[in-house]
């Protein structure tokens, strides 16, 4: 591992940038420098009993990220989605994410991999143009593409992380013994992309990273955003497979709409669409090649779900 090769991670201590800061200790080939608002978090804290340099910046303060991107050869960044009013105190995201991508182009970081989803509005040709936790996120992707730094995105699916950190997967109200998952807008048999992103989000980084200057695939790279699915399956699929580990019973049931336009036309969106991404062999073949070992559902739910829900 060269002291040179430096990769910053903004959003380090959530769970994208902590799977690729996972990722790059475990790869060896670019020094992790986790970058967070916050030195005194516990998460924070973690990464530096691990031994990753821990560097204090916020998005909202584009000279802070100047001072902490400097000498980075590549940067993994995930926005947060935010809502207006907006303000001097409170900026949306993507002024954050186009104060990101500046901040690294004067610093001469050299490669971004950007987290990010599809632009609704153009994907349904109008009809999804309210869901503005999708368009921001498209809208910095289309800034990052024409900031000159070499890029990639990654489009990801689902969160099965959901399951736990969101209240997914829960006890049913009629039967203590067993579980439930429930979704607005999705029949039983409609396919979903999920990903494990404490798993594939960082195999997958780290992957672009060591390829983006390759004398033959690296040309192949810049510009282009990669879905990163652990699965195409249908949320009663996903149960069932849940219901096998457990050895308990576990259904899934169409909800209500949330009664939220933003969340409601997401939902509404996934469902119509089938998560997007259905189109892509899973695991992504190009990034396979890249170097990338994705996991599967099963896995996830032999080595995360088992130790949270098995009582």
């Amino acid at each position: 591992m060269s002291a040179s090769r430096i990769a910053a991670v903004i959003g380090a201590t959530g769970q994208q940038g902590s799977s690729v800061i996972r990722s790059l200790l475990k790869d060896r080939t670019f020094i992790p420098r986790a970058i967070t608002r916050d030195l005194s978090s516990p998460a924070a804290s973690n990464l530096q009993q691990q031994g990753v340099e821990i560097v204090k910046a916020d998005a909202a303060d584009k000279a802070s990220l100047v001072d902490a991107l400097r000498g980075s050869e590549a940067l993994f960044v995930a926005t947060v989605s935010t809502f207006p009013p907006y303000s001097a105190e409170k900026l949306s995201e993507v002024t954050l994410g186009k104060n990101i991508i500046d901040a690294a182009r004067e610093v001469g970081v050299k490669f971004i991999v950007l987290s990010s989803v599809p632009g609704l509005k153009k994907l349904s040709g109008g009809k999804y143009s309210h869901v503005s936790i999708y368009e921001d996120k498209a809208e910095i992707e289309d800034y990052l593409k024409s900031s000159g730094v070499p890029n990639a995105s990654l489009h990801l699916g689902t969160f099965l992380e959901n399951m736990w950190t969101r209240g997914g997967l829960k006890k049913s109200s009629s039967s203590p013994s067993s579980y439930t998952i429930n979704a607005p807008f999705f029949t039983p048999t409609t396919i979903n992309a999920f990903t494990w992103v404490g798993h594939d989000v960082g195999e997958a980084a780290v992957a672009l990273m060591k390829n983006y200057n390759h004398p033959t695939t690296g040309a192949q790279i810049s510009g282009k955003a990669y879905p990163v699915v652990t699965a195409n399956i249908s949320f009663s699929e996903f149960a069932e497979k849940i219901s096998t580990a457990l050895g308990r019973e576990v259904t899934f049931a169409t909800a209500p709409p949330m009664g939220h336009p933003v969340y409601d036309g997401m939902y509404e969106a996934l469902a119509e669409y089938q998560g997007f991404y259905t189109s892509t062999p899973v695991p992504n073949p190009d990034l396979v090649a890249l170097g990338a070992k994705f996991g599967t559902v099963e896995e996830l739910v032999e080595t995360e779900i088992k130790k949270r829900f098995s009582d």
